[in-house]
This record gives structure tokens, C-alpha cells and sequence, in this order.
């Protein structure tokens, strides 16, 4: 449905010239969504996906083990829209103390990630609603190291940015001036909160993420910060037990169309066209995720029973091989320490593995020598890859 325009536009004066800013109006949308029966349908199948996704972590032996893995693939593809060029494995190797095969910053950025996800999600545990101050909390850890860490970290912005171009002038979008960004924002509060109405979860995560975006309240880290609102608004609904959905890769192959869908809710109001592609982008990665969980159990249990074959090694080996589940880039030296196992015993777990053709080693070192759980890596990687040069 084509509405009129969905805020209105101010002049503002920076840099020396003149420019529009754009003002977001408050949510819902008006008049209301029209849910035509194929747009019905699609929130429906994505609902179901949901419901998919959310049943894997009751069934997987260790949800955590996968969820480990999967929070780090998500900050590597959400980092990656923002131009980092850092892998899955260089985030590891960082974690590990080792020195990742790109430039330090990229991967202290993809680390805060993870650090922010994890602490939205411990204060939601805690108790405190989705709000002004999470949001806030949640992005002081995002930018808290690295780039980024002098762009105010926790505040919002009393400065003008803007999207695309080397000025407001010639950009192509420009977020509202800094006076209005409270008042946005503190609407925007209320709206996730049901005021003036209620809404259902899944809709207010799409329109909620879209006015996230527009608002653009911080200097820097808005857009991984917004993408991440969508699962913690999904966790703290109940919608999702565990933070198992994450949508930047979506974003991320269709990032054109997904940057056009954003300028044209605002310019028309067609919210439709943005929900379709919301909910198809839901549909697909809760799939992924539930096919990714299957993969990766299935592996493990391969892999295990070859260990079972091992007579008293056994235990021991398997051991290791939880661990390196966990984190599937490992030292011999940071596996004792997560195992609690000698160094003899996890040395001969490692070489166990190596001959079953689970482990590898990535180094001829004598010490401190490198093993990858190759395997476990390849699967949940999928996506991630850095384009070739």
C-alpha cells in the first residue's frame, strides 16, 4: 500500500550548507498494514519457521555448544555488512590469543559483537525490559574497544551523521538532527512496549527495526545494534527461547534491495513491500538454522562413535572433542585448561583425533601448536566466506 510520506523533512545547516534531515513519524504505521492474504500467508509460514527454530534448542544435547559457534558467525557476517573484513577463524584465533590473518581492529570489532549480544541478553534475563537504557548499555559494550570507541559509546548523538556520500549535502539519506533523536527514540520506547496499542511480536521486531534504522541515534553502530534488536526483541516476546535468529546474512546477500525496501517505507509508507521481505528473510534463516543445528549434531555424533572405538582413551578423547565443539580452533595448552585433562592425555586425545580424520593440525610447531575441528568450522562458516580478491 502506498501511503504519503512517513515523517517529515527539516532544513538544517552543517559543514557550511544546507540540508534535509529526515523525522521519522511515530509508530504503528497509519492508516494500518493491509494484510492481504499473501502477506498474511508469508508472516504465517514465518511464524511457523519461528516455531521451528525455537523447538531445535529443546532438542539439541548442548544448545550451548551451538549457540557459541552460531552468536560469532552471526558478529562476523554483521560486522562484515559494516566493512570489516574478518573471519569466523580470525575471531577465534583473537579469543585464543593468537594473531588473526587481518588488521587487529577488524576483529576487536567483531569480538565487541559478541561481548554487546551476550550482554543485551544477560540484562534481559535479568529483568529489564527492552529500552532507551539497554540499548544504550548494549552499545557502550559494542563500541567500547577499537573503532568506534571515540564515538561516544552508551550516548546518544548530539551531532548530525548521515548515510552514503562524503557530506549531508550529497548523502543519501540524513537521520534526524540530534534535538529530535531523544523524543524519536523515547516514541519508539513506547511503541515496543504497545503504546498507543498493541502489536504482534514478530510485526513490531519489522517495524521496529526499520524505525531503529531511520532514527540512526548513535555516531557509530547502528546498524549492527539495529539487526541485533531483532533477536533480542524476539527473545525478550518469548518468541525465541534461545537467541537462535539472526538475519544478516539475509541483509547481506540482498543488501540492495533491502537498503531500497528502508528508503521507500519512508518515502511512500509502503510498509508491505518491507514486511514481504522481512518475513521471507525470517523464513529462510530460521530454515538455514535448524538445517545448520541438524548438520552439526549429526557430525557430532559421526564423530563421537568413531571416538567410541577407541577402548580406554575414550573418555579422555571425548573430552577434547567437546571442547573443541565449543571452540573449534584450540591449542593443546587451552584445551588442558578447558578440560582439566594433562597435557600428555589431551596431546594423545588430539593425535587420536587427528588419525580419525576429525582434527587438523594448522601448524608444524612443537609448541603451541594449532588444531582445527575442520569439519564442525566448514558447516558453520557457510555464508561467511570473505569475497576472493
Amino acid at each position: 500500500m502506498k501511503r504519503k510520506r512517513q515523517g517529515k523533512y527539516v532544513t538544517i545547516s552543517t559543514v557550511g550548507e544546507k540540508a534535509q534531515a529526515f523525522v521519522p513519524a511515530p509508530l504503528p504505521p497509519h492508516p494500518p498494514i493491509d494484510w492481504t492474504a499473501e502477506l498474511r500467508g508469508k508472516f504465517d509460514q514465518a511464524l511457523l519457521a519461528l516455531g521451528r527454530l525455537d523447538s531445535v534448542s529443546t532438542l539439541l544435547p548442548d544448545t550451548s555448544l551451538f549457540l557459541y559457534m552460531y552468536v560469532r558467525k552471526e558478529a562476523v557476517l554483521s560486522s562484515m555488512i559494516e566493512g570489516t573484513q574478518s573471519s569466523l577463524s580470525d575471531l577465534l584465533l583473537y579469543e585464543l590469543e593468537e594473531a588473526p590473518g587481518v588488521p587487529l581492529d577488524d576483529v576487536r570489532e567483531v569480538c565487541n559483537y559478541v561481548a554487546a549480544l551476550n550482554h543485551g541478553l544477560r540484562l534481559l534475563e535479568e529483568g529489564l525490559p527492552i529500552s532507551l537504557r539497554l540499548l544504550r548499555e548494549i552499545h557502550g559494550v559494542l563500541l567500547s574497544k577499537g573503532r568506534g570507541s571515540n564515538q561516544r559509546p552508551g550516548e546518544f548523538r548530539r551531532s548530525q551523521n548521515w548515510i552514503g556520500g562524503t557530506r549531508p549535502g550529497n548523502a543519501a539519506f540524513v537521520p534526524p538532527p540530534p534535538e529530535f533523536v531523544l523524543d524519536c527514540m523515547s516514541k519508539l520506547e513506547l511503541f515496543l512496549h504497545d503504546q498507543p496499542e498493541a502489536t504482534p511480536e514478530l510485526l513490531k521486531a519489522a517495524l521496529a527495526h526499520v524505525q531503529f534504522e531511520t532514527i540512526h541515534p548513535f555516531l557509530d553502530g547502528n546498524g549492527r545494534l539495529g539487526r541485533m534488536l531483532i533477536t533480542l526483541l524476539l527473545c525478550d516476546q518469548k518468541m525465541l527461547m534461545k537467541p537462535m535468529l539472526y538475519l544478516s546474512l539475509y541483509f547481506k546477500t540482498h543488501r540492495q534491495y533491502y537498503y531500497d525496501l528502508l528508503n521507500n517505507v519512508r518515502m511512500t509508507g509502503d510498509w508491505e513491500a518491507w514486511l514481504d521481505f522481512f518475513a521471507e528473510a525470517v523464513i529462510v534463516t530460521a530454515t538455514q538454522a535448524v538445517e545448520t543445528a541438524q548438520q552439526l549434531l549429526d557430525l557430532s555424533k559421526q564423530d563421537r562413535n568413531m571416538v567410541g572405538g577407541l577402548g580406554r582413551a575414550t573418555p579422555s578423547t571425548l573430552q577434547v572433542h567437546r571442547a573443541l565443539m565449543e571452540h573449534p580452533i584450540a591449542t593443546s595448552r587451552s584445551l588442558v585448561k578447558k578440560t582439566g585433562l594433562t597435557p600428555a592425555t589431551v596431546n594423545k586425545a588430539l593425535s587420536h583425533l587427528q588419525q580419525l580424520g576429525i582434527v587438523k593440525e594448522l601448524t608444524a610447531q612443537k609448541r603451541n601448536r594449532l588444531f582445527s575441528y575442520f569439519g564442525y568450522i566448514e558447516i558453520i562458516s557457510r555464508g561467511t566466506e570473505l569475497p576472493s580478491v
